[in-house]
């Protein structure tokens, strides 16, 4: 509880301040509408639907991409640290895509893929792939190797060693990364849904934004950010359950 409220206190002082500054006039409803009218938009919209389902979109886009991209980045990772010799081959291509935005591919990715759920699948991957690869990438390459030569004069296998040794020694570092990647999913998505989108919460914004209604703008931002701290609250929760809280400095 004492925690509780020491995170409350920030959030309280601000909606203080905000409704202050909203019933000041400093600006107008239409620039800053108050934390009331903000309340109102929001319950009206879970009532009527419309909100669920932007979240729900948005969600089964970011849990897709986000997994083709662990795929992906635990088989190259992995590659790369067994097979050092390998990485040479597209070391290259990883580090110049690593920083190519994502949305800079919008335009290329419309015009080949159309405004469907490919192209916003594909930014997500292309978002959240590169911390996780990094990452898992650093875990498995990293493995102390007097582990390896423990595991070794016990006998092991190459496939016992890297279940028994390598993977738990690299664990930490994995799911720093599947976190890491998790929110740039959220980034993206919502990004790539502003641009071209016909549901979701990217969309949500940019619609309420045309028809001057800062307040939904406001409810869209909120909903973003409290739907990305519950995804990651429950990826936390999940993975101390799975491994009886082997990895808590990791998720303080």
């Amino acid at each position: 509880m004492k925690n509780f409220w020491k995170g409350a206190l920030p959030v309280a002082l601000l909606v203080l301040l905000w409704q202050t500054a909203a019933a000041m006039g400093i600006w107008s409803s239409y620039v800053l509408p108050s934390p009331l009218r903000v309340l109102g938009s929001f319950w009206s919209m879970v009532q009527s639907g419309v909100l669920l389902r932007h979240i729900l979109v948005s969600l089964g886009r970011v849990l897709t991409g986000f997994g083709i991209a662990f795929a992906l980045a635990f088989l190259l990772g992995l590659l790369a640290a067994l097979r050092p010799a390998s990485f040479a081959y597209y070391k290259h291509i990883v580090e110049f895509m690593r920083n190519v935005p994502p949305l800079s591919l919008i335009a290329l990715l419309i015009l080949w893929f159309g405004i469907g759920e490919t192209s916003k699948v594909i930014i997500i991957v292309l978002a959240s792939f590169f911390p996780m690869f990094l990452n898992i990438k650093k875990g498995l390459s990293s493995c102390d190797v007097r582990l390896l030569e423990v595991g070794h004069s016990l006998g092991f296998t190459k496939a016992q060693k890297f279940f028994r040794i390598m993977l738990p020694y690299a664990l930490p570092d994995i799911l720093v990364g599947m976190r890491v990647g998790l929110g740039y999913s959220w980034r993206a998505i919502i990004g790539a849904e502003m641009i071209a989108a016909a549901s979701g919460l990217g969309y949500l914004i940019l619609d309420a934004q045309q028809m001057s209604r800062s307040d939904k703008v406001i409810v869209g931002i909120f909903v973003i950010g409290l739907v990305g701290y519950l995804c990651d609250r429950l990826f936390s929760f999940a993975i101390q359950k799975a491994l009886h809280g082997g990895v808590d400095n990791s998720w303080s």
